[in-house]
């Protein structure tokens, strides 16, 4: 049973910092590709960053301009560094763990975001 479980979500200003953390159990972050995505107020969910098993990142908004993802194959956690924060980025963000042995998607149970 793959559980994946988010922290480091909460309140912060404009122009402030977050670092999320998923922490995986029942998959291991070497054998999958870890992602982030998040669901703004009134939208469907979008990709925010994924890091893949080969070690390749993608990005596919602006926000590697202000985003790092990264993580600790050792702890089985991968982290999302959120700088420079705006009010847009307030959201529901989700750990995703693709599974490179069966192809299945795993999520979290999400971590508010929320930016004033």
């Amino acid at each position: 049973h793959v559980q994946l479980v988010e922290s480091g979500g909460g309140s912060v200003q404009a122009g402030g910092s977050l670092r999320l953390s998923c922490t995986a159990s029942g998959i291991t972050t070497d054998e999958a590709d870890m992602g982030w995505y998040r669901q703004r107020p009134g939208n469907e969910c979008e990709l925010v960053a994924k890091l893949s098993t080969a070690g390749g990142t993608d990005f596919p908004n602006s926000e590697i301009e202000r985003f790092t993802i990264s993580q600790d194959n050792a702890k089985n956690t991968v982290y999302l560094q959120m700088n420079s924060l705006k009010p847009e980025d307030t959201a529901v963000y989700y750990c995703t763990a693709d599974s490179t042995v069966n192809g299945a998607r795993n999520w979290g149970q999400g971590t508010q975001v929320t930016v004033s």
